[in-house]
Formats: C-alpha cells, structure tokens, sequence
C-alpha cells in the first residue's frame, strides 16, 4: 500500500503564514510599546526625585527657620514654587504606577493594583496634603506680617499646625511609598523585567526607608528630614536614579516581555491552522 503524502492547499498555507505574520508584527508593536513605557517610567522617576530634591532646597532653610513666619512671608515665591515642586514630584511619581500597570499586570496583576493605589493614590493624596499646609501657612505668614508681628500666641499655634500638618503628612509619605514600592519590586524580581540585583537593592532601600523615615517617624524617634533619614534614604534614592537610567538606555527585559505576553493572552501564541 503506498501511502499519500497530502500537501496543505494554496489557501490554507496563505493563511497560516498570514496569521504568523500578524502575530509577529503584534509582537514587534507590543515589544515598542513596552520599549516606550519603560522610558516614559525613567524619566517620570528622574523628574519626581529632581523636583522633591529641589523643593526642600527652596523652602528647607526658612521652614526650619525658628522665625518661619517672617521668613515664610519674605519669601513668598520660595514657598509658593516649593509647594509647586512638591505637586510635580507626586504627579510625576503618580504616574508611574499607572503607565506600567498594563506591564506589571501581566505578571502578578494583585501587586500590580496595590502598586497603583498605594503610589498612584495614596502617596498623591499625601503629596497634596504637605503642598496645602505650606500654602496655608504662607497665607498665615502675611497675617501675621500684616499684624505687626504680635507677640499673641494666636499666630504661632496656627502656624505649629500648619508645619505639624505638613510633617504628618510626609510621615505618611514615609509609610506609604515603601510599601507600594515594596510592591513594585516584588513584581520585578518575580518577573525578570529588570536586572534581580536591581529589585534586590530596590527592596533593601525601601525596608531601611520604612524603618528610619516613616515607622521611626511615626514615633517620634527620628526627626523629618534628620540626617538619620537622610543616611537611611540614600540606598533607595541611588537605586531609584539607576534604575531609571536602566530602563531608559536599556528598557526591559525582552525574555521577560514575552513571557509575561504569554500568561496573559496563551491564545496569541497558540497557532490554530485550520482556523
């Protein structure tokens, strides 16, 4: 008995290699796309940190000053672009999460909400909060200027209020973005979309910030913007400018992207011939 060897019809072999071909130009527009929001999220860390660093150059030495509210409203334009600064940096950072959301979701999409809510929401409610304090201050400032600089202690107890208000509120800053990004690290060391010694270090700086900035904090054990937390926040912030410098020259990992592409839609790379 001689076997036939049946060959595929014109019609059938078009369309397999019609369908290979779309899945390849689906890959290549995806792999861009990833390619893209990794550079969109270096440079949204670059712009956050740049801003919060410039923010406490503007308005550190007067806030601190022990006659802040002269200072406060000598220095109006200082406190008003600080304030200003403190929005861009939670905007920029509150970005994040969310253009990477689609990235991070394909992996571990539970961490990937939690990542949003915690630094998409929950850090920008804070952000806004310590921006508020400080514009209402500066509006307590020009009364008190206004007033003759009384010796009541009307002025002073409000303005106690503002400060405290705003040193809540980074305190809560303090708790809350280490344990979004405890989140986001999580992810990136599970799914391999950037170098593990990188998400290493990321959970490492965070655990220190938490520890030294926002737990120590909370009771009073360390001071807002001490050098104990300047030296236990340094780990996270050299991560944090690495790291985006990593995913703006080099991007993400590619084995990863496609994997994570793989557990998300298995149908996309399941070729179906007959179809």
């Amino acid at each position: 008995m001689i076997n036939q060897v049946v060959e595929p019809s014109p019609r059938k072999t078009a369309r397999v290699a019609g369908n290979m071909a779309h899945l390849s130009h689906k890959k290549e527009r995806e792999m861009n796309s990833d390619r893209m929001t990794a550079a969109i999220v270096g440079v949204l860390f670059i712009v956050g940190t740049v801003a919060g660093i410039l923010s406490v150059v503007f308005t550190g030495s007067i806030l601190g000053d022990l006659d802040y509210l002269s200072k406060v409203a000598a220095n109006e334009n200082q406190i008003i672009i600080g304030a200003l600064l403190v929005l861009i940096m939670g905007f920029s950072l509150a970005m994040v999460p969310v253009i990477i959301f689609p990235t991070l979701k394909k992996h571990n999409e539970i961490l990937a909400l939690g990542y949003v809510v915690f630094r998409g929401a929950l850090e920008a409610v804070t952000n806004i909060a310590v921006a508020s304090s400080w514009l209402l201050l500066l509006s307590v400032s020009k009364e008190y200027v206004i007033a003759g600089t009384p010796n009541t202690p009307y002025f002073h107890t409000v303005g106690s209020v503002m400060q405290e208000s705003a040193a809540i509120s980074a305190t809560i800053t303090s708790i809350v973005f280490p344990l979004g990004a405890m989140m986001f690290y999580a992810v990136l060391y599970q799914s391999k979309l950037i170098p593990r010694w990188l998400s290493v270090w990321g959970l490492i700086g965070v655990t220190l910030h938490l520890i030294a900035a926002g737990l120590a904090g909370m009771f009073a054990l360390t001071s807002s913007m001490s050098t104990i937390q300047d030296v236990f926040a340094l780990p996270i912030f050299l991560q944090e400018m690495v790291m985006a410098v990593w995913l703006i020259v080099k991007g993400f990992n590619p084995v990863a992207i496609v994997s994570g592409s793989a557990k998300a839609y298995p149908t996309d790379v399941q070729m179906n011939p007959s179809r």
